[in-house]
């Protein structure tokens, strides 16, 4: 008899976003030119494109198996004649529970091949000629939270038996008791809390930028105040509880042949074989900016009147916070709570139990032929634990680790994240 029984728990919680920015715009083109003396021209123009990305999971996953399999307990007593045999077959008990969830892909465009040409000429004299251009496209603030909470639950007992047979107050001929092997192999694979959080880095060619103040009248004044910060903040908090209790038992033995009389007693036993995996990956974070955003800069004064101001500000940059915390404890940061990171409860418990018998088998009080000396033999019993852990690694500004753990997301894809990125055309 085999008993087999497979669990497959998956639970894929995932939130995209993609490609954020602005339309492409093919340039931006500020002209002030041709007025009289004593004018005020002013153009101000403001460009701004904020983005916010929020991504929020919260997964609890409880799962409790008892799964068994038994071809033992069997019975063979006071018989007369002939031979008593008792043969089992194999129990076998496969339990297999696997969680993937909480992942979260954020990429957003910070740049553009957008074009900019701003340009002061030929204006009066004593005029005052003013240009301001706060181009969003090119220095916009940036935010990205992500934020993933696990609970994650497995209790596990799975058993397998083929012992626990009798052969007792039989009269005539021999009696044999010869088990199957019992295996149980328990596989338990939790996977859970990862962000990916790629800011810029698709801009391809660089774009024009073009800043001229040219040929005005004396005693003119002339000024293009031009800023292309942009800020970029990136948040990214786990937290995982897994908790596995596993009890796995394997027997082939407490087999009993008793009082027989007449003929040779045999007791043979098959294998005992347990086998637990335990692999536990959580709490992964990795971000990468790259908002150089690099212009072909053109900046030129020239042929303007006595007397006149001319004055060219450009201001670039921009700060890039990143704050990644697994399961931190009073690290001061952005979050989705209060500005803090939460520190509650944050671990990874393995607790497993595994046992393998063959022994404990019986042959007492038999009498039979001289030559047929009571005789028990017992089959191998192994008992085998992997437990592996791993977690709580952060990543900025490389590639994505090889390493890390492939999620499935559960909306009609399988896929890995480099089978996700390489479809979205984001493999970096």
């Amino acid at each position: 008899m085999t008993f087999k029984r497979k669990l497959l728990s998956v639970l894929a919680t995932g939130a995209l976003i993609l490609n954020t920015a602005a339309p492409v715009a093919a340039g931006t083109t500020i002209e002030i030119s041709g007025n009289g003396s004593d004018t005020y021209n002013k153009a101000e123009v403001e460009l701004d494109h904020d983005t916010t990305v929020v991504q929020s999971n919260e997964a609890e996953i409880k799962n409790e198996i008892s799964a068994k399999a038994d071809t033992g307990g069997n019975e063979a007593e006071d018989n007369t004649g002939g031979n008593v045999s008792i043969d089992t077959g194999d129990a076998t008990t496969d339990v297999k529970v696997e969680n993937t969830v909480n992942s979260n892909t954020a990429s957003v465009d910070c740049c553009d091949a957008g074009d900019v040409d701003v340009l002061i000429s030929g204006n009066g004299s004593e005029s005052i000629n003013k240009v301001e251009l706060d181009n969003g496209r090119h220095g916009s603030d940036i935010e990205v939270y992500q934020d993933n909470e696990a609970d994650v639950e497995n209790k596990v007992e799975a058993k397998a038996y083929t012992g626990d047979n009798e052969a007792e107050d039989n009269t005539g001929g021999d009696v044999d008791v010869e088990t199957g092997n019992a295996t149980t192999s328990v596989s338990l694979t939790t996977t859970a809390n990862a962000n990916w959080a790629k800011v810029g880095g698709g801009s391809g060619s660089s774009p024009e930028l073009s800043l001229r103040i040219l040929g005005n009248g004396s005693d003119s004044y002339n000024k293009i105040d031009l800023d292309l910060d942009g800020d970029v903040l990136i948040a990214q908090s786990n937290e995982a509880d897994v908790e596995n209790d596993v009890w796995a038992k394997a027997e082939t033995g407490d087999n009993e042949a008793e009082d027989n009389t007449g003929g040779a007693v045999s007791i043979e036993t098959g294998n005992a074989d347990v086998d637990v995996d335990v692999d536990n990956m959580v709490n992964f974070n990795w971000a990468d900016v790259d908002c150089g955003c690099l212009f072909d800069l053109l900046a030129k004064i020239s042929g303007n009147g006595t007397d006149s101001t001319n004055k060219i500000e450009a201001e670039f940059g921009g700060d890039q916070d990143i704050f990644q915390g697994n399961c931190a404890d009073d690290e001061q940061g952005p979050g989705t709570q209060g500005g803090q990171w939460r520190h509650d409860k944050c671990e990874v418990e393995n607790e497993v139990g595994a046992s393998a018998y063959t022994g404990d088998n019986e042959a007492e009080d038999n009498t039979g032929d001289p030559h047929g000396d009571p005789s028990i033999e017992t089959g191998d019993a192994e008992s085998k634990v992997d437990v592996s852990n791993v977690g709580n690694s952060n990543v900025f500004g490389s590639e994505v680790p090889s390493d890390w753990p492939d999620f499935e997301f559960n909306f009609n894809l399988s896929l890995s994240w480099e089978q996700l990125l390489a479809l979205l055309g984001l493999s970096s």
